[in-house]
């Protein structure tokens, strides 16, 4: 819950970080979100340290392959057609956002069809792994971490006390108890840090995604479930440092590890975050957007769901928890990002936005709906 009510209060949205880049040349929230990276990097360390957080990597984080660009590439456009990320439409949906709540069936739909195309893909080129005993950028290169931490630490505060802000002429729309973005990433990354603490993982949640499609489809054909490898399949197989309970899961529609983690985050994004526009007597149902943000949100979604199924994993898994212990995945992952966020920009101001509306102005609503 308090994630949700601290990216309800900052608006602290990953998706425009990337998307304000490309479309306004604006970086408040991209510089945000680097703080954020810089300082959970800089616990997670100082947790290995004195033992309060175990050695990485973390559980479920493997080797690079292509498929963790070709992913990026896809999550990047499908969230800035959503006008939110996998975290950012929960939150908006809390505010009572209704083209959230499409994106979010999007997202369903989405992770329902990587389901069906899943032997298919895991049986391509791209998603095997070049060295499967190389983890992270310094197993990689075969120097000490501390080197990536100083040179991170050193970039990050450089880029956020020297760089001269461009004006933005986008409208602020922020709520009345608006959080700054740079508070807001200090107390993300001491909630993510707790969250490796207690799970010896960092927070993720596209798997509760797939796993709500799962139960879903069980409740319609439970057959077709039964025999679908993608949710047969149980990735999730470790020892939590919190009670040290034995943790299994997967996609499947049982109730399991991954239920347990995942699916009170999403709802306490959720909670949080209306707890919060409820606070300042802000929470409303938005009113229903064009038909063509709609038809963005739903298609975002489903590509959205289809890339993070892909790479694996969502935003927040690879930014919040793989780039801080700079994990190869989360580097490539972020290097298709980029470019997906790009072209995810392109598509939203020629396809989605109307053309009569001035479209700054547009496209940040169509993020705050």
């Amino acid at each position: 819950m308090l994630s949700g009510f601290v990216m309800h209060r900052a608006d602290f949205c990953m998706t425009g970080a990337f998307r304000d880049l490309f479309l306004f040349r604006h970086v408040k929230m991209l510089q945000a979100l680097l703080l954020l990276v810089t300082v959970t990097a800089l616990a997670s360390y100082l947790g290995r340290l004195s033992g309060l957080i175990a050695d990485v990597p973390y559980p479920l984080f493997g080797a690079a392959a292509p498929a963790n660009v070709i992913g990026g590439i896809l999550f990047g456009i499908g969230m800035v057609l959503c006008g939110s990320c996998v975290v950012g439409t929960l939150y908006r949906l809390g505010a009572g956002s209704k083209l959230a709540a499409v994106a979010l069936v999007g997202l369903i739909c989405g992770s329902a069809l990587y389901a069906e195309i899943h032997p298919w893909w895991k049986s391509l080129v791209v998603t095997q792994p070049w060295r499967a005993d190389i983890i992270t950028l310094p197993q990689a290169l075969h120097l000490p971490e501390e080197i990536f931490l100083g040179l991170l630490t050193a970039a990050t505060f450089t880029i956020i006390y020297r760089r001269k802000q461009p004006s933005s002429t986008a409208p602020t729309l922020l709520p009345a108890g608006h959080m700054t973005p740079y508070r807001a990433a200090l107390l993300l990354a001491l909630i993510g840090i707790v969250s490796v603490m207690a799970t010896g993982m960092p927070l993720g949640i596209t798997t509760a995604y797939a796993k709500v499609a799962a139960q879903v489809e069980y409740l319609l054909w439970p057959a077709h479930v039964e025999t679908t490898a993608f949710f047969q399949a149980l990735p999730l197989d470790y020892i939590a440092p919190l009670g040290k309970v034995h943790l299994r899961g997967g996609a499947g529609p049982a109730f399991d590890g991954i239920a347990a983690i995942q699916y009170p985050l999403l709802i306490g994004i959720t909670g949080g975050a209306a707890f919060s526009a409820l606070l300042l007597n802000e929470w409303r149902l938005t009113p229903w957007p064009p038909r063509r943000q709609l038809l963005g949100a739903f298609s975002g979604g489903i590509i959205m769901a289809l890339g993070s199924r892909i790479t694996p994993g969502c935003n927040v898994w690879h930014l919040w928890g793989g780039l801080p212990i700079f994990a190869l995945q989360s580097l490539l992952f972020l290097g298709g990002l980029l470019p997906g966020a790009w072209l995810g920009g392109l598509l939203l101001t020629r396809f989605v936005l109307p053309a009569t509306v001035p479209m700054k102005g547009v496209a940040h609503e169509h993020s705050n709906l």
